[in-house]
């Protein structure tokens, strides 16, 4: 897959600090996990607002973006974890919308 330019938003790196203990740089580390899961094409366009892209370490976590085909800008919103094992499950992050 071609490169494309990533951004991470403050919501997003909350996010995964909070599933993630001890990281220092949360921005950097979702760019870098969303960066290599990009070219590795874990890549799913849900609809015409939403990409999910899905790390490659742990295939649980999913990365919610905007993409921007245009420009090739990428914008990781969000993101959560899937099953059961999940460390903040999905449900939480749900309840945070409404």
């Amino acid at each position: 897959m071609a490169g494309v330019l990533i951004a991470v938003t403050d919501h997003a790196a909350e996010r995964y600090a909070q599933r993630v203990r001890g990281t220092l740089y949360p921005k950097a580390e979702v760019l870098a996990r969303t960066s290599r899961a990009w070219q590795a094409g874990r890549v799913e366009t849900v609809d015409r607002g939403r990409t999910l892209v899905r790390d490659v370490e742990e295939r649980e976590l999913v990365f919610v973006c905007r993409h921007d085909r245009p420009r090739n800008e990428l914008v990781v919103v969000t993101l959560w974890e899937e099953g059961d094992d999940a460390r903040v499950p999905r449900r939480f992050t749900d309840a945070l919308g409404r």
